[in-house]
């Protein structure tokens, strides 16, 4: 079983109780498709611009966590035609985040949650 957990930008945090990433994971869909199972160990919010989340990451490695996901939120935005990650999601600097996140922690972290852009691959930084 994985241990998974997610990180969410502060943007969202007032507006989504992250239900359908929630739902994703437990059906194992969408940004989770990839796991024959897998179990949440925690949930972040990362906060502008960014400078804790590695200390966030190695707490989540230190209670077992071995993928994070961020969410989608954070490189995509809704519109009416569905969720396009051509345009910016609420981090400017999410790829960069993602990836100084990975290398420190040594975990590997996924972009993506629900509501997965049409015809997006998931992103994975090992």
């Amino acid at each position: 079983m994985t241990k998974v957990a997610i990180i969410r930008c502060e943007k969202n945090e007032m507006k989504c109780p992250l239900t359908n990433c929630f739902k994703c994971l437990v059906e194992k869909k969408e940004g989770f498709a990839g796991y024959d199972d897998c179990f949440l160990t925690g949930v972040f919010t990362c906060r502008c611009p960014g400078d804790k989340l590695t200390d966030l990451a190695n707490i989540l490695k230190s209670k077992g966590t071995e993928v994070i996901h961020f969410c989608t939120c954070t490189f995509a935005k809704k519109t009416d035609a569905g969720w396009d990650a051509t345009l910016n999601g609420f981090c400017e600097n999410i790829d960069t985040l993602i990836e100084r996140t990975s290398k420190a922690s040594g975990l590997s972290c996924v972009k993506g949650t629900a509501h997965l852009p049409k015809g997006y691959d998931v992103e994975i930084w090992k």
